[in-house]
């Protein structure tokens, strides 16, 4: 069998856009071939910040970018992203061979790779792990990644077995994936956590335990994970000397702290105590000089999330007047220009910018499908004039739910402003809780509207269009438009390889959803940040997991 020429010209025009933006823009090399000994600190140990808690250790339910990051840095897949954000080999020891029509990967695995409980990681460790995200029973929100691989949609839909899942372990290190229609993306995916290996017995040995503290988890990546209890703030990463590539990992130690104020965290940075910082507001506008100062662009937008049902009853956002009343009532530059002021843009769609290219004309994907729900004052009112004589009333009270971080806050308290100010007779309240807490509430639909956000996964519009279909878990308003989800299926189903008539369908699928307000956009997330001059290597990823440390280094200073 031969590699699909259409599969890989496919991945490139999709990744055409995509352009990494590591910690310090001369540090395009990796720290086994750019720094001799004598360029290394003594101590090699990184202290970071995040912004929010970890929910989960099981990759399996993992949902989040601090999970995706954790997973990336202290286990391994078939492949993983190199310093540009593309997908190399790494527990597959070279290039997949791919059928002539896209529907069957084989995959060699290395023979010296081993979990840190001794044990060796083998093609079954892969059958195993995706057989549990397919499975009804593990309740995993990215199963739905898995939908193209044989029998996936029909196993995570209960009506076929887990066992019947299309991917075989041909001996120890030979893994066989058949697939039901071609992925254009596959390869791309296989450097994504969910799809990465667990160890059957470990993970049968814990139980309900299993991925809920340090103590519970097993490893095969760059590093191991120590000191994580489940609830508390702080984790810590310490090089795995049993990574098959462990003399290519310079860094010794990597300390987390859970920091949610701005303030503390740079008092932190000034003082030498923690090596990078992310700045937002006045924060970011008083640093842009420094000369630690950079901005990283994000595949990432944000957006109100309009929850049409709770409770089993239609809310005042199944009103379509209402949603696009909100939606249209808010400034986005000046969203963007002061309140977060860190390099974010704003974004008129719920696809950003840069992610994916027409495979034809090269035009990317937002450009080409335009700007949906600008701010315009007047229209909101128009809006809103409508949406009181269908609903009867002259004055509607919403919770604004967010997380419980700095930014987070100051978003949902300019909302607040804005939508009162726009909307006379329309009352924000705010509810901002941990991070955790948020996602629960969100899954439960027990929140009105809902500061929301996705980064993509893997360089492909239907991995933001996908969130919104009727059975999607990522859906979590309610919202339902049967055009919408056809087009949606056949993207992915009848015209998975006509690349034309795929790109037209999510074009139009996008146009039906943010013309409902299904969605309201609110700006394309970037990151102000300061790094100390001395931390190398440190690849901040646009696609999948956020960033990768196995080839960071700290120089000497």
């Amino acid at each position: 069998m031969e590699k699909k020429k259409w599969w890989k010209s496919g991945a490139l025009l999709l990744t055409a856009g995509i352009l990494v933006a590591c910690g310090n823009e001369a540090d395009s090399e990796t720290s086994s071939s750019n720094s001799g000994e004598g360029d290394l600190a003594e101590e090699q140990v990184l202290n970071l910040v995040e912004i929010a808690e970890l929910p989960t250790g099981d990759t399996a339910l993992a949902t989040d970018t601090v999970s995706f990051t954790v997973f990336n840095n202290i286990n391994e897949g078939l492949y993983r992203l190199d310093k540009d954000s593309q997908p190399v080999p790494a527990l597959a020891q070279e290039e997949a061979t791919v059928s002539e029509d896209g529907l069957e990967y084989t995959f060699k695995l290395r023979e010296d790779t081993t979990w840190s409980n001794g044990d060796p990681v083998t093609a079954k460790d892969f059958v195993y792990a995706w057989q549990r995200v397919v499975n009804p029973e593990t309740a995993a929100s990215y199963s739905y990644l898995f939908e193209g691989i044989k029998n996936a949609t029909a196993i995570i839909g209960g009506e076929a077995e887990p066992e019947t899942l299309g991917v075989e372990a041909v001996g120890d290190y030979e893994l066989k994936v058949t697939m039901e229609t071609p992925v254009p993306y596959f390869i791309s995916l296989m450097a994504f956590p969910t799809f990465y290996p667990q160890n059957q017995a470990f993970v049968e040995e814990q139980g309900d335990k299993y991925g809920t503290s340090a103590e519970t988890m097993v490893f095969n990546g760059p590093f191991t994970f120590t000191k994580w209890d489940g609830t508390n703030l702080n984790w810590t990463y310490e090089k795995n000397d049993d990574y098959w590539d462990a003399e290519n990992v310079t860094l010794e130690e990597i300390n987390v702290e859970v920091i949610k104020e701005t303030s503390t965290a740079l008092n932190l940075y000034d003082s030498g105590q923690i090596d990078r910082v992310n700045l937002t507001g006045e924060f970011a506008k008083q640093y842009k000089d420094n000369a630690d100062y950079t901005v990283e662009t994000e595949a990432r937008t944000s957006y109100l999330q309009l929850n049409q049902e709770k409770n089993g009853e239609e809310t005042p956002l199944a009103n379509e007047n209402l949603r696009k009343a909100i939606a249209t009532a808010y400034d986005h530059e000046l969203l963007v220009s002061e309140i977060l002021a860190n390099g974010s843009q704003t974004v008129g769609g719920l696809v950003p910018s840069e992610l994916a290219a027409n495979p034809t004309s090269g035009d990317d994907f937002r450009a080409e499908s335009g700007d949906y729900l600008a701010f315009d004052a007047d229209a909101a009112k128009e809006y809103w004039e409508a949406a009181k004589s269908e609903l009867g009333t002259d004055t509607v009270t919403l919770e604004l739910l967010g997380d419980d971080d700095e930014t987070n806050k100051k978003v949902g308290a300019y909302m607040k402003d804005q939508i009162e100010t726009n909307l006379p007779g329309v009352e924000v309240t705010l509810k901002n809780v941990p991070f955790k807490s948020r996602l629960e509430l969100q899954t439960k639909q027990d929140y009105d509207f809902a500061l929301g956000g996705w980064g993509a996964d893997f360089a492909d519009p239907v991995n933001f269009i996908d969130l919104m279909t009727s059975e999607s878990p990522y859906n979590r308003s309610s919202y339902s438009n049967a055009e919408f989800d056809e087009l949606v299926a056949l993207s992915k189903g009848e015209n998975a390889t006509d690349v034309d008539a795929r790109w037209t369908n999510l074009l139009d699928a996008e146009k039906i959803l943010l013309e409902e307000a299904g969605v309201a956009p609110l700006f394309q997330r970037a990151a102000a940040t300061l790094q100390k001059e001395y931390v190398k290597n440190i690849y901040n990823h646009q696609v999948g997991a956020k960033y990768t440390y196995k080839d960071a280094y700290i120089e000497a200073h």
